[in-house]
């Protein structure tokens, strides 16, 4: 194990490479909104469609326990040395897991996560653009997805040049609102519709291969859905602490905060819009809403609003992490002109993966399953375990392992469904048309 000396050096509140620490609570709480509610919201009821009723409720109720409980361990693992703070995902892993291990086991799976993040939502903010489009002129020439995801990813190459987190407050706090705000529109949409004519709540009749790998696929969709724990601890860097006030108390409270917000979005949703649509839901459920045209235009818009902070919470990480690297190994002097290549290219790149893959359910139950499960659902329990060392067949002993086994299966049954499926619709998706 690596000292911890090493791995972080004994920071002075206030400094952060240069960054203060002045976030409150309530920063926590929307900056964990929307890290978490976004694309992941609008596909639960596709999820609950290849689920059903029963095991789609009991999947949701598990994985918010479950994640809310691994948030806390994280926020606990972020001091966990006194005078040292782990302000990244990578540096809490190297303490537990040694400078190789550490950063060959955390570092790929933080990046799946924020790169999977970016991409996802660059294919919502496509989607979403081109329903607002289309519900505000009907009459208007239809442009393919492709040129909408290309009109969104535009706008982030200018925000990607925004210094860091704190620099994004507002975007973020504006993204969080919105999230509230279309999540309800949804559900509240569905619940005026009512269930459509001939709703059916059965199992999509196919192979028994077909409905196996669908309802993988769909406990993928579902692990995507909380996915804030790739950023908690960058998130938890931006609070003040000290030995009377350590920044675990704030944060704690501000991501309890956010997850009644999160249930507040992630339910209602799924429960209501897979009662509506049945087996038939779309895997974005906004879209599959036509009436009354300006609420669904509104909610539309609303969703790109968010997704455009996400993006930026997602990839301000990947940014700093780019850079430093440059910087430090290849001498790559800091400042403006780094800034705009690194970025512009990162943003570039999600771009031309999103445009090559617009297939938004089938992304997230891939992502979810290879790269949101492990840094949400176990391996903070194997850093915790590592660094805390419960005693053998204790509580603390027995969740921990619970979750591990939980997660490992998910992980394994998501990330195939989730391939399968995008091979599938690869197979036989036109680009232009």
């Amino acid at each position: 194990m690596g000292s911890p000396s090493v791995v972080l050096p004994k920071v002075v509140d206030g400094e952060n490479d240069g960054t203060a620490r002045r976030a409150k609570w309530w920063y926590v709480t929307f900056h964990n909104v929307t890290a978490m509610v976004g694309a992941g919201v609008l596909s639960l009821p596709y999820a609950m469609a290849h689920l059903g009723w029963g095991p789609g409720i009991v999947a949701l109720l598990v994985s918010w326990c479950i994640t809310l409980y691994t948030l806390r361990l994280l926020i606990e693992l972020h001091e966990c040395v006194p005078g040292v703070r782990f302000d990244r995902y990578r540096d809490l892993g190297v303490h537990a897991l040694g400078p190789r291990l550490g950063l060959w086991v955390v570092v790929p799976q933080q990046l799946i996560v924020q790169l999977g993040c970016d991409v996802v939502y660059m294919v919502t903010g496509g989607n979403c653009l081109q329903k607002f489009a289309e519900s505000v002129c009907p009459g208007c020439t239809r442009l393919h997805q492709s040129y909408w995801i290309c009109i969104f990813g535009s706008s982030q190459f200018l925000l990607s040049q925004l210094r860091d987190l704190n620099s994004i407050t507002a975007i973020s706090l504006a993204a969080a609102v919105m999230s509230l705000s279309y999540s309800t529109i949804s559900w509240a949409a569905c619940l005026a519709k009512g269930p459509v004519a001939g709703v059916s709540y059965a199992y999509k009749a196919g192979t028994a291969a077909d409905s196996v790998f669908r309802v993988c696929s769909a406990l993928g969709q579902v692990a995507f859905a909380f996915a804030g724990h790739g950023v908690v601890l960058e998130i938890q860097a931006t609070i003040p602490s000290t030995p009377t006030k350590p920044s675990k108390v704030p944060m704690w409270k501000g991501t309890v905060a956010a997850y009644m917000v999160t249930a507040a979005c992630y339910f209602p949703v799924a429960f209501i819009g897979y009662w509506t649509f049945g087996q038939d839901v779309s895997d974005n459920v906004l879209v599959a809403l036509e009436r009354p045209p300006w609420l669904v235009a509104a909610a539309n818009m609303m969703v790109v609003i968010h997704v455009v902070g996400s993006y930026q919470v997602y990839a301000m990480p990947i940014f700093e992490s780019t850079e430093t690297f440059l910087t430090t190994r290849f001498r790559v002097p800091p400042g403006l002109l780094l800034r705009l290549v690194a970025r512009s290219t990162y943003v570039a790149f999600t771009l031309f993966v999103a445009v090559t893959f617009p297939f938004f359910g089938d992304l997230l139950g891939f992502f979810g399953g290879f790269g949101f499960t492990p840094t949400s659902f176990f391996l903070p329990c194997i850093l915790w375990l590592k660094i805390k060392k419960p005693r053998r067949f204790s509580a603390s002993w027995f969740a921990n392992w619970g979750c591990i086994v939980v997660g490992v299966l998910l992980m394994l049954v998501s990330t195939m469904g989730g391939l399968r499926s995008i091979i599938q619709d690869a197979s036989t998706f036109q680009f232009y048309s």
